[in-house]
């Protein structure tokens, strides 16, 4: 079933969506692509993958059932601070090839935006945004409240993925370990999420993101350290990463959250999510991202890049698929 996409509200569009609001602070790095995070369940992302498919509740005791796959500490104490412990970030899936741009967006449930932006200066962009960053820790957007809707406004300032009018795209993951380069004096410095509204104001192509990257020092202050996959209508893509104090361009169509500077082919394959986009390249765009998806895939989205709209779709509702399209002179 499709849904249309809902109405413009001062220029934005609200959809019912949920989205991932991002950690405190950075998740601990990987020791290799395939590793998890120090605690008492020791798991390759594989494995997590299967723990979570196998959970189901067999009545309304509830009695429930699952089969663990892995490994664990069978003798450290189970505290309250490992039960808190938080499972993958912002383990997102991202994937291009010509004339599609695909993502998956895993976090916590909280309301999102669909963003239409047409400035005065710059290309006219739809964009995703996760609304949590404009209120309080907790706090449901009340339409009807005039400062509400202001707040919400802001959202066009804070993109997660999106497209622009010439077909660019950009979308970000969480990268397990980054190393931004030193400050330049005078150089402004954005956000993790402030450099894709600018990628997607000012530039058409891949080449021009990459140079536009170069002109701003970046803040991973607050939230993960994060990478981007960026493509143009022309069939170009890139991932961009920073490691080892200095911005890294790599040749790639996939990412997801292994470290990609100074990977082959052969290490990136060991990532189960990035192994099923790289064989995937027959399957239908959308088909590919249910394939990738984890239990807290949040949002799916498929950008065209030649027709400039979008299919959408929300908590892995896969049967409601809600079309979007890129819209200017707003």
């Amino acid at each position: 079933m499709r849904t249309p996409a809902v109405a413009v509200l001062s220029a934005l569009t609200l959809v019912a969506l949920a989205a991932c609001a991002p950690p405190a602070a950075p998740p601990p790095a990987s020791s290799s692509p395939s590793a998890s995070p120090p605690g008492l369940l020791k798991q390759t992302e594989d494995q997590i993958a299967r723990t979570s498919a196998s959970l189901r509740r067999l009545d309304d005791m509830p009695l429930y059932e699952m089969t663990y796959h892995g490994a664990y500490n069978a003798e450290a104490p189970l505290t309250d601070e490992e039960l808190a412990r938080r499972g993958d970030g912002w383990a997102c899936s991202l994937f291009h090839r010509p004339g599609e741009f695909g993502r998956n967006f895993d976090w916590d449930p909280n309301p999102a935006m669909v963003i239409h932006s047409d400035p005065p200066d710059g290309y006219a962009s739809l964009s995703v945004a996760d609304v949590s960053y404009l209120f309080p820790p907790g706090a449901k957007p009340d339409l009807n409240a005039a400062q509400d809707r202001r707040r919400l406004a802001h959202a066009v300032l804070t993109p997660f993925d999106g497209m622009n009018e010439k077909g660019l795209a950009v979308g970000l993951a969480q990268a397990p370990d980054a190393e931004l380069p030193a400050r330049t004096p005078g150089r402004a410095v954005v956000s993790g999420v402030r450099i894709i509204r600018l990628m997607l104001d000012r530039a058409a192509t891949v080449p021009e993101a990459i140079e536009l990257m170069r002109r701003y020092d970046l803040d991973f202050t607050g939230g993960p350290q994060l990478h981007y996959l960026i493509a143009d209508r022309e069939g170009r893509s890139a991932v961009v990463e920073y490691a080892d104090g200095r911005m890294n361009v790599i040749d790639d169509r996939y990412l997801t959250n292994i470290t990609m500077t100074g990977a082959d082919r052969a290490t990136k394959l060991t990532d189960r999510r990035y192994r099923l986009l790289a064989e995937g390249a027959g399957t239908d765009a959308m088909k590919l991202l249910e394939r990738v998806a984890q239990y807290h895939t949040r949002w799916s989205i498929v950008y065209d890049q030649e027709s400039l709209t979008a299919e959408i779709v929300t908590a892995q509702r896969w049967k409601r698929v809600r079309d979007l399209r890129l819209s200017t002179g707003g």
